[in-house]
C-alpha cells in the first residue's frame, strides 16, 4: 500500500468516527428531551436564576442523611442554585428539599437503570437550564474540592478556566473509607464526613485511553485493592468531569466519566496531570453502605450489567475492614496536591475575592410550573 493511499485510509476512518460521534451525540440529546417530558416538577424555582450563576446538578434517591453537609459544601462554594431529580426517595428526601430557597426539585419513578443511571434526568435539566453556565454535575455522594477551595470560591476558579479559555475541570473520584469495618463510621453521625471517613489511597492508579471517544478510565485505590484485586479491569472508573461551561450540544455520556463532544475527554489525565483539577471526596462507605448494598442484590440498578457485580456487594454486606497500614489520613487539599492527586496548574493562584464566599440569601418567590 503506498503512503499515499494509506493517508486517505487513515482521513476515511477518522471521518466514519467523527460521524458515529456526532450521531451518538445526538441519539443521547434526543434521550433527554424525551425523558425531560417525563419528569414531575415538584419545586420550579428556575425563574430565579441569573445569568452568571454557578449551577449543580444531581440525581438522587434517600440520601437525606447526605444532604444537609452535601448542601452546604456546594453553598460555601458558590454555587446560586440547585437542580435536582429525586428518584422516587422514601427516606425524607423529598420533603427536606422540598424546604430549600435555592433548590428546584423534580420526580421521576423510572428506572435508574434504564434512564442510564440518573444521566438522562440530569442531561434533560442540563439541556433546558445548562446551556452558557457553569455547571457542576455530582452524585450526593461527592464533595467537589480543589486547590484553595477553602479561600477562593467557584466564581474564582471559572473566572481563572475562562482567562485560560478552558472550558471544564476533572477531578479524582477519591474513596474515603473508616479504620472500623464497613457498617461503622470513625466519629459521630453529627460529624463531617473527612471525620467519619478519614482514611483513603494515596495509590496506585493508572490511566489508559479508551477509543474512539478518547475518555480516559482512571482505576485503582481502595476498591481495587478490596474487591477487584483478581480482576483490576473490573474495577470502578474513578475519573470524572463534573465542572464545566455547559453549552446544549454537550451531553454525558458514561456517568460524568466521560462527555461528547469528545475534545472535552481531554480536559483530565488523571492523577499526575499538573492542569488544574479537583477530587470528588467520596462518601460511599458511610456505614448505610452495607444496607444498601444488600438492597442492592434484589433493585439491581447500579450497574450495566449486575449479575457481574453481586460478588462486590456481597463483600460489602460482609462489612470488611478497609484500611492497611498503607492508609493515609486525610489532611486537605495541600496534601492532595502534595501526592499528585491534584494539579494546580501553572499560572499562579489568583487573590481571592474580597467578599464572603458563602451563598447571598435566595428571595423567596412563588414560581409558577414552565413545563
Amino acid at each position: 500500500m503506498s503512503a499515499e493511499s494509506g493517508q486517505t485510509r487513515s482521513r476515511l476512518h477518522r471521518a466514519w468516527i467523527a460521524y458515529r460521534l456526532r450521531w451518538k451525540r445526538r441519539e443521547l440529546l434526543w434521550r433527554a428531551i424525551r425523558t425531560g417530558r417525563r419528569l414531575s416538577p415538584l419545586s420550579d424555582r428556575t425563574a430565579s436564576i441569573r445569568k452568571d450563576d454557578v449551577l449543580l446538578f444531581a440525581s438522587i434517591r434517600n440520601e437525606v442523611a447526605r444532604l444537609p453537609e452535601f448542601l452546604a459544601h456546594y453553598r460555601r462554594l458558590g454555587v446560586q442554585h440547585f437542580l435536582i431529580v429525586d428518584n422516587d426517595s422514601d427516606d425524607g428526601s423529598t420533603g427536606f428539599l422540598l424546604q430549600q430557597s435555592d433548590l428546584s426539585l423534580w420526580r421521576s419513578r423510572y428506572s435508574y437503570r434504564t434512564s442510564r443511571f440518573g444521566m438522562d434526568w440530569v442531561g434533560a435539566l442540563l439541556l433546558r437550564y445548562g446551556h452558557d453556565h457553569w455547571c457542576v454535575t455530582v452524585d450526593a455522594d461527592e464533595l467537589l474540592v480543589y486547590p484553595e477551595w477553602d479561600r477562593r470560591n467557584l466564581a474564582d476558579l471559572t473566572g481563572r478556566l475562562d482567562r485560560q479559555g478552558v472550558h471544564g475541570m476533572g477531578a479524582l473520584m477519591l474513596d474515603l473509607y473508616p479504620r472500623a469495618p464497613l457498617g461503622q463510621a470513625d466519629a459521630a453521625e453529627d460529624a463531617s464526613v473527612t471525620e467519619r471517613l478519614p482514611w483513603f489511597d494515596a495509590g496506585p492508579y493508572r490511566t489508559v485511553i479508551a477509543q474512539p471517544k478518547g475518555n480516559r478510565i482512571v482505576r485503582g485505590g481502595v476498591r481495587e485493592r478490596a474487591f477487584f484485586v483478581s480482576e483490576p479491569d473490573r474495577a470502578p472508573t474513578l475519573n470524572k468531569l463534573p465542572l464545566i461551561r455547559w453549552h446544549w450540544r454537550y451531553v454525558y455520556v458514561n456517568s460524568t466519566h466521560s462527555l461528547l463532544p469528545a475534545r472535552l475527554n481531554d480536559l483530565y489525565d488523571g492523577p499526575g496531570d499538573t492542569r488544574l483539577s479537583g477530587v470528588l471526596l467520596h462518601s460511599k462507605f458511610l456505614p448505610e453502605i452495607v444496607v444498601k448494598s444488600e438492597e442492592e442484590l434484589w433493585r439491581r440498578q447500579h450497574f450495566a450489567d449486575p449479575d457481574s457485580f453481586v460478588d462486590y456487594h456481597q463483600a460489602i454486606t460482609d462489612a470488611p475492614i478497609l484500611w492497611c497500614r498503607d492508609s493515609l489520613l486525610y489532611m486537605g487539599w495541600k496534601q492532595l496536591v502534595e501526592l499528585g492527586l491534584m494539579g494546580v496548574g501553572e499560572q499562579p493562584p489568583i487573590a481571592p475575592n474580597d467578599v464572603e464566599t458563602s451563598l447571598p440569601p435566595t428571595e423567596a418567590k412563588t414560581m409558577t410550573e414552565n413545563e
